[in-house]
């Protein structure tokens, strides 16, 4: 019953009335959406999938459960662990040449140069750093064995059960593999990361070095930032076994969506299609409910009634053609003593039955003081209570 979530004082006195006669009342709104027509996507990529970013739901999938390698993708998995160790210290990590022995891409460290945790996040995430990836895992586990123990660990708490990492570049290993799928899984998490999400966005970084004391530019690879409206993230990733490797993130009018693909011959052009594709399905729809108010019956004080207002709530990312429900959640009166802001019901979304979003209802100021007259539910309310007494 919804009872249990309204306020102590209502709970304790009205449940010790018949509840058949003091359930909360019902009301609905249906506001129908458009369906869309489903159109067939066609893509170059071996693996691949569309997801909503808000809740990982999958919009469209291709081989998105097949292990392959990632490559540079690789690095939103030790980005985003070294931003977090970062945001409990950003220390400042000293190169040295054990750390350099890495083949690949760079953001051109040497041995000798002192850079924040965050600086090596932005070359990994920017121009895809191999340097900065294994620096980074001598500072946070001693180097890139220990590492990857961690990078699995956070694997498995992100559901990403078809995943292992070996290595924190992507460098080629037969045993460093994902699928599109539980790349989508780490994306979304990553990007709700406020650091890891401002980072990934840019065009280009700076990065302050403390030794040398300068600070430097890296443009990022990402060319959807630049050809795509809305793109926001998030990296790029190549070698010879993988193929192009790009998992993609874009934003339009509160619609989040992440996009993989893994061994795309095409991945600009994949990606433009697939988001295209997911900004036809979804719509964001945000809760308001600031305008609602009702006078309801007050029991048991000086004053006669109190009013009961809304409030906004959140936005929701829903199926265009989804039909969604309002339903406000309300007793038929409320019991003294009340103060203002005290949460009294709700205002539920649904669905298909199953609620998706709420709002509060609370009580604001009570009456005019000094109503001493009993209206017709607090008569009958007296009436069930004398007769349990």
């Amino acid at each position: 019953m919804y009872q249990k979530t309204i306020s102590k004082n209502f709970v304790k006195k009205a449940t010790a009335v018949i509840v058949t006669v003091f359930t909360a009342a019902s009301v609905f709104s249906v506001y129908p959406v458009h369906a869309e027509t489903k159109p067939e996507l066609s893509v170059s990529a071996q693996s691949a999938i569309l997801v909503n970013a808000v809740d990982g739901s999958t919009l469209w999938a291709k081989n998105a459960q097949q292990k392959r390698p990632m490559a540079s993708t690789t690095k939103i998995m030790t980005a985003l662990l070294t931003l977090e160790a970062a945001a409990c210290n950003n220390r400042v990590v000293e190169v040295t040449a054990d750390m350099l022995r890495v083949e690949g891409s760079s953001m051109g460290l040497q041995s000798g140069d002192r850079i924040s945790l965050s600086g090596l996040a932005a070359g990994m995430l920017s121009t895809s750093g191999n340097d900065a990836a294994i620096v980074a895992s001598y500072a946070l586990a001693g180097g890139p064995v220990a590492f990857a123990k961690k990078m699995n660990q956070r694997a498995q708490e992100l559901g990403m059960a078809s995943s292992h990492f070996v290595t924190p570049s992507g460098l080629d290993n037969d045993e460093h593999y994902s699928t599109a799928e539980d790349m989508a899984k780490l994306a979304c998490a990553a990007m709700k990361n406020e650091t890891f999400a401002a980072i990934t966005s840019r065009k280009s970084v700076k990065v302050a070095f403390a030794q040398p004391a300068c600070t430097r530019m890296y443009t990022n690879h990402n060319k959807l930032l630049a050809q795509y409206q809305g793109c926001i993230g998030v990296k790029t990733g190549f070698t010879k076994k993988s193929g192009r490797c790009l998992v993609s993130c874009a934003q339009r009018n509160g619609v989040r969506l992440i996009a993989v693909t893994l061994n795309a011959p095409d991945d600009w052009k994949d990606h433009q299609t697939m988001l295209d594709y997911g900004f036809t399905k979804l719509k964001s729809v945000t809760l308001d409910d600031s305008t609602y108010s009702v006078s309801l019956p007050l029991i048991g004080g000086s004053a006669a009634s109190v009013q009961v207002t809304g409030e906004a709530g959140s936005t929701l990312v829903l199926p265009k053609d989804a039909t969604l429900e309002r339903r406000v959640e309300l007793p038929h009166f409320l019991y003294a003593p009340l103060e203002k802001g005290d949460l009294v019901g709700q205002v539920s979304y649904l669905v298909n039955g199953r609620e998706v979003g709420h709002t509060a209802l609370t009580a604001g100021p009570v009456a005019a003081q000094g109503t001493t007259q009993q209206n017709f539910w607090q008569k009958v309310v007296c009436f069930f209570q004398s007769l349990f007494r």
